[in-house]
C-alpha cells in the first residue's frame, strides 16, 4: 500500500488543519502519527477500516477527528483547536494487521507516507 499525506502548513493557535491520506490500496488499519524536532514519533489516531472504530491519545481526544472515505481509499484527520504543542511533522501509515488497532506503535505499522508539517503559532 502507498501512501500519499497532504493538507499541513501554518496555523494560529485555535486554528482548525485537516490532514488528508491516499492510499494506493484498502488497509486494514490506518493511523496517524507525529514527531515534533527532538522527540520520537507518538501516536496520534487510528481507524478500522472496516466498521469504523477509532482510537486517540489522550493529547488529541475531543479535539481531532480521523476518519476515512471507503469509496475513495482515503484517510482524514480533522484538527480542531490546535495548540503549539501540536507543531509537529505528521505521518500517515496504514497496516494489514488487525494488532496494529489494538497496539497502536509505529512499529506495528508497515506502510507509510511521506510527512507533512503542521505549524502552530501562538
Amino acid at each position: 500500500v502507498q501512501l500519499q499525506a497532504s493538507g499541513g502548513g501554518l496555523v494560529q493557535v485555535g486554528g482548525s488543519l485537516r490532514l488528508s491520506c491516499a492510499a494506493s490500496g484498502r488497509p486494514y488499519v490506518m493511523g496517524w502519527f507525529r514527531q515534533a524536532p527532538g522527540k520520537e514519533r507518538e501516536f496520534v489516531a487510528v481507524i478500522r477500516w472496516s466498521g469504523g472504530s477509532t482510537k486517540y491519545a489522550d493529547s488529541v481526544r475531543g479535539r481531532f477527528t480521523i476518519s476515512r472515505d471507503n469509496a475513495k481509499n482515503l484517510g482524514h484527520l480533522q484538527m480542531n483547536y490546535l495548540r503549539p504543542e501540536d507543531t509537529a511533522v505528521y505521518y500517515c501509515a496504514a497496516s494489514k494487521i488487525s494488532d496494529s488497532y489494538t497496539y497502536p506503535r509505529p512499529d506495528a505499522f508497515e506502510f507509510w507516507g511521506q510527512g507533512t508539517q503542521v505549524t502552530v503559532s501562538s
